[in-house]
């Protein structure tokens, strides 16, 4: 299980997930945030990018919030970094 900090900000043009030099993990979503319609997008954006089943991923905390935390299962915290590593490398 892979625990998930990230900020999410909707209306974005497209869905694209980001790694600040410092860590700082941003998804931008081309959702809007009504209606669950940003939520939904994240997880099955994570979902692919991670390599895990829609069912794999739960959001915790931040519904309504843009800091979301998210757990991820099926990956442990060592693939979860490098996954987060390679998308920050590829930046």
């Amino acid at each position: 299980m892979f625990i998930l900090h990230l900020r999410a900000k909707p209306g974005a043009k497209t869905t694209v997930l980001q790694v600040a030099a410092d860590g700082t993990v941003t998804v931008r979503l081309n959702a809007p945030a009504q209606d669950g319609k940003a939520n939904a997008c994240l997880l099955a954006y994570l979902a692919e990018v991670f390599g895990v089943s829609k069912s794999s991923i739960e959001l915790l905390s931040g519904h309504t919030a843009p800091f979301k935390k998210v757990r991820i299962d099926g990956i442990d915290e060592a693939a979860g970094q490098a996954v987060l590593a390679r998308l920050q490398a590829a930046a």
